[in-house]
């Protein structure tokens, strides 16, 4: 049997790249998408295309019941997870902080934060050895924003990630014993659709002078890096974090 992948968000961007790799290199995976079925079921077709096991679950993963659903019908379909990958994220709209209001606060943590709490929570009780699993990883995927702060844009958003920062530090020292090992990547300025969602569909194009290597990243680079924080290759790394940031 392969092993077994959930990757949250993933109809798209880093998430539908992280899946494709995780495919590629034996993995069954779960696609976990929020709306977008069409979305997802095309990334599902190119799972299937290489030979992996893969289907597509709705989710909302800051819905507790959602996630327990979901992961229900991976043990279901595919079997236990072994790795999971806490991709699904968002942001709002650019401003200034003072400009911002505590409904928006609530979204953004609610699945930037929450959902991989709950996530993370359901691979554990099931990856654990003290409750017969056969261990895991986890890969939570913050973002540089959690170092910098984001001023002026999107303070919220840069603050639930270094919530994830902090997450992935305590709870790889917390699961270590039980077989489990928790890492975080952090990537930068990455072309994806999302900073659509906050306003700036060309924002790389405006800041990539702000970066060393003087462009914006992949999707498939940051996929790179999960994978191998999900292999054995890092199987002495746990409480780590990669930055896919261009040197930022």
């Amino acid at each position: 049997m392969p092993p077994v992948v959930l990757v949250t968000g993933a109809s798209r961007g880093i998430g539908a790249a992280t899946a494709l790799l995780a495919a590629q290199r034996g993995y069954a995976v779960c696609v976990n998408y929020l709306r977008d079925r069409q979305a997802a079921e095309a990334v599902v077709a190119s799972l299937r295309d290489v030979g992996a096991p893969a289907i597509s679950v709705a989710a909302d993963v800051s819905v507790e019941a959602e996630v327990v659903r979901m992961f229900a019908v991976i043990d279901s379909e595919l079997g236990a997870p072994t790795a999971l990958v806490n991709n699904a994220g968002m942001l709002q709209q650019q401003m200034p902080f003072a400009e911002m209001d505590q409904a928006r606060w609530q979204r953004v943590f609610a699945t930037n934060v929450f959902g991989s709490f709950l996530c993370a929570r359901e691979a554990v009780r099931r990856m654990s050895n003290r409750s017969g699993g056969r261990g895991g990883a986890i890969v939570n995927v913050s973002s540089l924003a959690a170092r910098t702060g984001s001023p002026g844009e999107y303070v919220d958003y840069a603050a639930s990630k270094g919530a994830i920062d902090s997450f992935t530090r305590g709870l790889a020292a917390e699961v270590a014993e039980q077989g489990i090992r928790v890492n975080a990547v952090r990537p930068g300025f990455i072309a994806t659709d999302m900073h659509a969602s906050g306003g700036e569909p060309e924002r790389i194009e405006r800041v990539r002078h702000s970066v060393p290597l003087k462009r914006g990243g992949t999707p498939e680079e940051v996929a790179r890096a999960i994978l191998w924080l999900l292999s054995d290759e890092a199987s002495f790394t746990t409480g780590a974090f990669i930055n896919v940031a261009g040197g930022r």
